[in-house]
């Protein structure tokens, strides 16, 4: 090989790599590590929602969150990983309640938003249902930052990416229950209930289903 050649070669390659690096440059190969890397992370979420003690909850998803951070440092140009790092900082939230979950939900919220800057269509859209869901459930002005207009909004564009996700119709749906409009909640719920199964997160989805189940019988039973 010519010294030229093996010159133009090595650049290349070099470009290659950088790019896979860099927002909108991201390879197959890049995508399908990101998705290898934040498998354990989803997997180890789903137990703690799904089989752990409410009251152990919140500690798990802290040592959890650290995990996932140190994931982020790693690999700083992942949409996924800080999806996946701002949906366990918010879940910590939510088990820890009250006004001392305040700094919690801010910090998820820029976790998501920083993820959409990268790529808004990582993970089928999550982000954005992800958002939706703070926006819902955080106090509004002047303790917090929700918006039941803004939820909408992030839901709505959760939904143009994903229309047939379990999670989009879910959260939608229980944002319109709480707000009101149950029969329109039902329709997102029962669409939710029918999304394909999403391979490898089996205990995830059948988590969501049984949410998706307990919401829909409660709604009926009040409405009798």
């Amino acid at each position: 090989m010519s010294l030229l050649r093996a010159l133009s070669l090595t650049l290349t390659l070099t470009s290659t790599l950088f790019l896979a690096t860099l927002p909108g440059g991201q390879s197959l190969a890049a995508d399908v590590d990101a998705e290898a890397l934040i498998r354990p992370i989803q997997d180890e979420w789903a137990d703690i929602k799904y089989r752990q003690p409410a009251k152990q909850q919140p500690d798990l998803y802290r040592a959890l969150a650290e995990k996932a951070h140190k994931l982020a440092e790693a690999h700083p140009y992942s949409a996924e990983i800080l999806i996946w790092e701002g949906i366990v900082v918010s879940s910590e939230a939510g088990a820890r309640g009250g006004l001392g979950a305040l700094s919690l939900a801010k910090e998820a919220r820029r976790l998501l938003e920083e993820s959409l800057k990268l790529n808004e269509k990582a993970l089928n859209g999550s982000a954005y249902a992800s958002l939706g869901t703070l926006y819902a459930k955080v106090p509004g002005w002047p303790i917090g930052f929700g918006d039941g207009k803004r939820a909408e909004e992030l839901f709505t564009k959760a939904l143009a990416i994903n229309p047939a996700g379990i999670d989009p119709h879910f959260f939608y749906g229980e944002y319109l229950i709480d707000d009101g409009r149950v029969a329109e909640g039902r329709r997102h719920l029962e669409t939710a209930l029918k999304a394909p199964p999403r391979p490898g997160r089996e205990l995830a989805d059948q988590g969501r289903r049984q949410e998706i189940q307990a919401l829909l019988d409660k709604t009926a039973k009040d409405a009798k």
